[in-house]
């Protein structure tokens, strides 16, 4: 009798301790990217021997650095003329890329040299160069730290001073990792990132690397292309935070625009 009355409780033990009918854990939700629509609201001319690299606005002023050898440039703009008011040429043995502007100093990464150039605003004297253990693609600021691409699909934090890596961030889409982040802008708390190769532009939370929105630039790149047959990807975000303006160009693109995203 003790044998049965034992044997009965052991096959009760599994549910008494809840084990057979707990929940599987639940996943959580992936957030899909909202779809960013866009409208333009000028056009300006662009010069298109500008392999564009990197654009930005600051002080009111268009900035401008553009790749390939032997032509690679740091410029600053006329709007409305698309011309260079002023300007200097790489070491023709460097691939200029992104570029960015913090507390009155310049920064350009180059691509496969793996130099960080560092300029005077003012006269885009050179003042440092650092060697760097990445290829640079593009670059932004949010006011305190420099943020790098790589053609990977995440972002380096580094602290200005000495180039320091500070964190790595990985960048999703829909809970998958992305790829090919380029150009960036950081903008209202949010960076907004070329994707090379392809006509988007994402949206990303930079705490936690989340696209939260995606544009997608086909028609203004085709309209770039119908007026330029060697016009390229687009590559190029700038944003003026005192007039909340964005513009957004790419590789040998007749035309810069400024748009009005709907978020």
């Amino acid at each position: 009798m003790k044998f049965v009355q034992v044997f009965i409780g052991l096959l009760l033990l599994p549910a008494c301790n809840g084990t057979g009918n707990d929940p599987k854990p639940e996943t959580p939700p992936v957030n899909i990217p909202k779809s960013l629509s866009y409208s333009i609201v000028a056009t300006y001319p662009h010069d298109t021997s500008s392999y564009t690299q990197g654009l930005l606005v600051y002080n009111g002023q268009l900035y401008e650095g553009t790749g390939n050898y032997k032509k690679s440039r740091l410029r600053k703009i006329d709007l409305k003329t698309g011309e260079a008011l002023q300007e200097i040429s790489l070491n023709p043995l460097y691939f200029g890329e992104g570029v960015t502007i913090l507390r009155d100093t310049v920064y350009q990464l180059t691509w496969k040299e793996k130099k960080v150039l560092v300029y005077t605003l003012k006269d885009f004297k050179k003042i440092k160069e650092y060697t760097v253990d990445f290829e640079g693609w593009g670059l932004t600021t949010d006011g305190s730290n420099l943020i790098v691409t790589t053609g990977t699909g995440e972002l380096f934090f580094y602290k200005p001073d000495g180039f320091t890596l500070l964190r790595t961030q990985v960048v999703t889409e829909a809970g998958t990792p992305t790829y090919n982040l380029n150009e960036l802008e950081y903008i209202d708390g949010y960076i907004y990132a070329n994707q090379y190769t392809t006509p988007y532009i994402f949206k990303i939370n930079p705490t936690t690397g989340e696209i939260v929105a995606k544009a997608d630039l086909t028609n203004t790149w085709n309209r770039a292309k119908s007026l330029y047959t060697e016009t390229e990807v687009p590559n190029g975000i700038a944003y003026d935070a005192v007039t909340k303006k964005i513009y957004i160009t790419g590789k040998w693109w007749p035309e810069l625009y400024e748009v009005q995203f709907s978020q």
